[in-house]
């Protein structure tokens, strides 16, 4: 692959290094920064996280990032959030009460609906489903029922059934693991966490326009 410029935000609540190290290792120049105008600037951006939703946002709120990255969304360049930062993309969530999102994708997050005999956090290996077809996203060419490495619990509720993009089995149902809006993607999963299969995952993101 040809060098290819990304922007990881860094916003005080992502898993910043296993990222940089998985896009490295796929040739890109990587650019860790919370400068508004970088971000903005970014040719592809990756909103990471890992944490609660409203202290998610308040770390983006502090740096000056939120209307930044609503204007990188209407530039049409590609946007990957990843875990927190896939929630984050959402218009709310109930983590410690009621918190705004982005609103770059309708919908909200939630914790899971029912534990039963599972434990939460959902942390481990677990199966995508597709919900759409794969062809032409992040997730083209893999298989159904590739595994991805999880560890949360809230999971997104988008409003539309056309930005589902993959579903997973757990705790007596199933929850939205990837999803897609335009130029948006989000993955619940760590693919810079799940080996090769999550390095399919971002040489395809690399890949899109």
């Amino acid at each position: 692959m040809s060098e290819t410029r990304v922007a990881v935000v860094d916003y005080g609540r992502g898993n910043l290094y296993s990222i940089e190290g998985a896009l490295r290792k796929l040739g890109c120049d990587v650019q860790v920064t919370s400068d508004p105008a970088a971000i903005e600037a970014a040719p592809r951006l990756i909103l990471p996280g890992v944490g609660a939703f409203g202290d998610g946002m308040e770390g983006l709120r502090q740096r000056g990032l939120i209307e930044p990255l609503k204007r990188f969304r209407a530039s049409g360049r590609p946007l990957l959030g990843i875990c927190l930062g896939m929630q984050l993309l959402l218009e709310e969530g109930s983590e410690f009460g009621r918190h705004e999102g982005l609103g770059l994708i309708p919908g909200r997050v939630v914790r899971f609906a029912s534990a039963g005999d599972f434990k939460i956090p959902h942390v481990g290996w677990n199966r995508l489903k597709p919900a759409a077809d794969w062809a032409g996203t992040p997730l083209g060419g893999l298989p159904a029922g590739s595994f991805m490495y999880f560890v949360h619990s809230y999971v997104a509720e988008p409003a539309r059934s056309e930005d589902r993009l993959a579903m997973t089995p757990y705790a007596g149902g199933e929850f939205c693991s990837a999803l897609r809006s335009g130029n948006v993607h989000g993955c619940q999963f760590h693919p810079e966490k799940s080996g090769e299969t999550g390095l399919w995952l971002m040489k395809n993101w690399l890949a899109l326009n």
